[in-house]
This record gives structure tokens, C-alpha cells and sequence, in this order.
């Protein structure tokens, strides 16, 4: 366990970060309090170099000089500060640090930020996970600073835990009506002849990436209109990353040749994390592709040895209906005080 007299910190400005830190970033981040796709550097250099705002702050806290022990990338925006990758496409964020360096990491963090990056009033801490420490520490150190400090449920993140079998599941996490639907539709599809694809290691991932953008678009109006050329960028970029180190699962369900359903998952840590999805409603559709490729895909997360499938943010009714469960992200803000 660190204290904070013993740690210095340094502030890297701009895109050098990924860079300077790129050595490190990862192998802190898999040991992290909130170790999540999110925090590697592949998403986190895609998302600033195609969406980020503001000015890109990033604090480094080492322990005896040379010891890295956390990193902060924060972007300035109107005088607030913000984790890099807040908000729309990221669905956890937090400091990136062990558990047991929380508290001396966030202190050195605070001191640095109110000494050596100026222009700011306020940090605003979007999807902060609910067992974080963060939760914990932030309103300790606000209170010695004189900060105001405030704490919000941000969203939920439906997820189901998962048991050793796919029948087990069905059975446990499924109410009669939805497991008789499920077996149904897998029954039917299987009779059509339907197929899982799954993209592996040597599958050119540009096209299958263009593939999946191209069933987002078709999901709904919302998407197509989300799906802008940096959010297009930032798929290519995380899905290219997480094929070569082996946490991407991208897949789709194929009839005729024709992919009509796909999803783009991260499986890591014993968990799969839904980042997004596609479906084309007009191809199909008498078939529901899309709730079964999410069936296969949690048959698949068993099979493979995971202990949880995460919806990720929203609460969209679909989550539910596969046994989902709420848990919850934070938003913390906090104010300077008579500054």
C-alpha cells in the first residue's frame, strides 16, 4: 500500500501520452481496480484521436521515481475535467490503478491537477462502477479540500451471471415463457439453417468490421444517425487491437449467405462485454436472428468458461428478457470551493 508522500506525479499533454506510456498502460490496466476494455490503450488513443474534445491532460503517479502505479488521462472542456472517453461510447471508466493504491493514487492525482493543471472549476466523473473505491475515496478528499461533491446513479448495466451450462441457464435465468421462446426461435433457426460466424484471428477484420457498421446502421434511426466517421474509426481501430490480443468476438448470424445479425463483444477477465449490435429488421426477420445469435452467444460465453455476460449501459427491455440483472455506474461531480 502506497502513501501519497511517497509518490510524484508528471502531467504529459496531447496524444504523447500514448505514446510515452505505452509500455506500461497495459499491463497497469489488466491489474486495475476496474480493469475493463476500456482502460487499454488501444480504446483509449482511438476514442481521443477520433472523438475526444478539449485539451488532453494525462497525470501519472509513480512510486519511488520510476514505479508507474496509476494513470488519469482527463480532457478540459469548458473548465470541467472529464475522463478521457466520457461518455457516449465508453461504458466504464475510472483511474487506472491497483485497488490497494486507490486512495494514495487519488490524492496524488487531486494534488496534481490542482497544482499543475490549470483552467479548471470542476471534475465531472462519468460510469464509475459501483463497487469502485473511487466511491469511497472521492468524498473523503473532497471534504479535506473544502470541494463540493455530489453522486449520481448514471445508468444501469444489465448482466447475468452465468452458470456451468447452457441448459442451466436456460432453467435458472429464464422464466417458462421466455425459455420455451428461446429454445423455439434456436429450434427454427437451427431447421433454416441459419449460421454462427465468428471472426477469428485471421479474418480480415476491415471487412469484418465494415460488415458489422453496416447491419448498426440498419438497426434503427438512432444508430444510423450515431454512427458518425470518428465512432467508424473507433471500431476499426478497438476491433484490429482486440483481434490481435484475443479479446475481440465479433459475430454474426448468416442465412443464405447473407449476415443479417451481428454482435461486437469483448470477452476478458471471465466476462463478455455486449459493446454493440446490428441487425437488418427486413432480412429474415421471421427467423428473430438477433435474439438468437444473443442466445448463442451467452451458450458460447458458457462453453468458453466465463462468469458473466454484460449488457453494458441501458436498460433496453431485450436485456431483461435474457435474465439480466441491474447493476448500476456512477456519475461523480465535484467542485472546487471558493476558488
Amino acid at each position: 500500500m502506497a502513501d501519497s508522500s511517497e509518490l510524484t506525479t508528471t502531467v504529459v499533454r496531447g496524444r504523447a501520452a500514448f505514446t510515452q506510456f505505452a509500455p506500461q498502460w497495459d499491463s497497469l490496466a489488466h491489474t486495475g481496480m476496474t480493469a475493463t476494455p476500456f482502460q487499454f490503450l488501444a480504446y483509449q488513443e482511438a476514442w481521443w484521436t477520433h472523438l475526444g474534445p478539449g485539451e488532453l491532460s494525462t497525470v501519472a503517479v509513480y512510486r519511488d521515481q520510476d514505479e508507474l502505479i496509476a494513470l488519469a488521462p482527463f480532457y478540459n472542456l469548458d473548465r470541467v475535467l472529464y475522463f478521457n472517453g466520457c461518455t457516449q461510447e465508453t461504458d466504464y471508466l475510472d483511474l487506472i490503478v491497483r485497488s490497494e493504491q486507490a486512495a494514495a493514487a487519488w490524492e496524488a492525482v487531486v494534488n496534481c491537477l490542482c497544482t499543475d493543471v490549470p483552467g479548471w472549476d470542476a471534475i465531472d466523473l462519468c460510469n464509475i462502477p459501483a463497487d469502485s473505491p473511487t466511491r469511497t475515496i472521492l468524498p473523503r478528499l473532497a471534504a479535506s479540500r473544502g470541494f463540493s461533491l455530489s453522486e449520481s446513479i448514471h445508468e444501469v448495466c444489465p448482466v447475468i451471471p452465468l452458470p456451468d451450462s447452457f441448459e442451466g441457464y436456460l432453467e435458472t435465468q429464464l422464466d417458462k415463457k421466455q425459455r420455451h421462446e428461446v429454445r423455439r426461435k434456436l429450434r427454427r433457426a437451427e431447421g433454416a439453417e441459419a449460421r454462427l460466424v465468428v471472426v477469428g484471428p485471421d479474418d480480415d477484420i476491415h471487412l469484418a468490421v465494415d460488415q458489422f457498421l453496416e447491419l448498426l446502421q440498419k438497426s434503427t434511426p438512432e444508430k444510423q444517425a450515431w454512427l458518425n466517421e470518428g465512432r467508424r474509426a473507433v471500431f476499426h481501430e478497438v476491433a484490429a487491437a482486440a483481434q490481435a490480443d484475443g479479446s475481440l468476438q465479433l459475430m454474426f448470424m448468416e442465412m443464405d449467405g447473407v449476415k443479417a445479425a451481428a454482435l461486437f463483444n469483448f470477452e476478458y477477465a471471465g466476462r463478455v462485454w455486449v459493446y454493440n449490435s446490428g441487425l437488418d429488421p427486413f432480412s429474415f426477420g421471421h427467423l428473430s436472428l438477433g435474439v438468437v445469435l444473443t442466445a448463442r452467444a451467452i451458450e458460447l460465453a458458457i462453453q468458453r468458461g466465463n462468469h458473466t455476460f454484460d449488457f453494458l449501459r441501458g436498460n433496453e427491455e431485450y436485456k431483461y428478457r435474457f435474465g439480466a440483472k441491474d447493476t448500476t455506474v456512477h456519475r461523480i461531480e465535484m467542485k472546487r470551493g471558493g476558488e
